[in-house]
């Protein structure tokens, strides 16, 4: 059973009310998005508020989180009101198909749900954060599409399969994938993860790896740990 709290260096995320807890694919969203110039930053499917939380620590930008489930959504509230960057902080209890378009974000990001055919969870909840029925890769690319300008980033992690198919269909809506991140647990293990970056302006892929642990569990890389240092205690 997973903690009901979870603390980092300069935040701490309750999640015993959210569907979704504190995962390695969040912090690995959190700290890998390129927040780079970043003034306005979109977080799809806020969940917990985790990478609200660690956007808000790396960058100085205003950032609007969107959650659904309402539950889910007044847990973000929660972690975000006490933490230092709520003034920053916007939390909206919406779908991306429900929010109103206004001025360009510079930055989109998410940690989308992507199972389509597997065994639903019995709670409906937990099924719904994890199947993408209300959050399509359609939805993502058309809300992208909406909310992004010429020079806007969609920064997301995906499965190694559903990854590569959401290269080809965003390709489709003219939003072209700039940096792959692939991620294996071990030195020896397949790909497991990869943290894509689209934008409008067609680039030559810049492609980069990042291994998680060495071998045995919990003896993290280098590169893993000047990774999440700045968030994980025990770094």
């Amino acid at each position: 059973m997973a903690n009901n709290y979870f603390s980092f260096k300069k935040f701490t995320v309750d999640q015993e009310k959210s569907s979704f807890k504190v995962g390695t694919d969040g912090v690995l969203m959190g700290a890998c998005a390129d927040v780079n110039g970043a003034r306005n930053i979109l977080d799809i499917g806020s969940g917990t508020g985790l990478i609200t939380l660690m956007l808000a620590q790396r960058s100085n930008a205003e950032i609007t989180a969107i959650e659904p489930d309402y539950e889910s959504y007044l847990q973000t509230c929660e972690n975000v009101n006490k933490s230092p960057w709520k003034e920053r902080i916007n939390v909206i209890n919406t779908d991306l198909q429900g929010l109103a378009d206004r001025v360009n974000f510079d930055l989109i990001v998410t940690n989308p749900p992507f199972f389509s055919d597997s065994l639903r969870n019995p709670d409906s909840r937990k099924s719904a954060a994890r199947h993408n029925d209300s959050l399509t890769t359609k939805d993502i690319l058309e809300g992208t599409i909406r909310l992004i300008g010429n020079e806007g980033i969609l920064n997301l992690i995906l499965p190694y399969v559903e990854g590569s198919i959401f290269i080809a269909e965003a390709h489709k809506y003219g939003l072209y994938c700039n940096n792959i991140l692939k991620i294996r647990p071990l030195p020896t293990s397949g790909i497991k993860r990869l943290i894509l970056k689209f934008s409008k302006i067609r680039k030559e892929p810049v492609e980069s790896f990042l291994t998680i642990e060495h071998g045995r569990r919990h003896e993290y890389t280098e590169e893993y740990i000047n990774l999440m240092k700045e968030f994980y205690m025990k770094f």
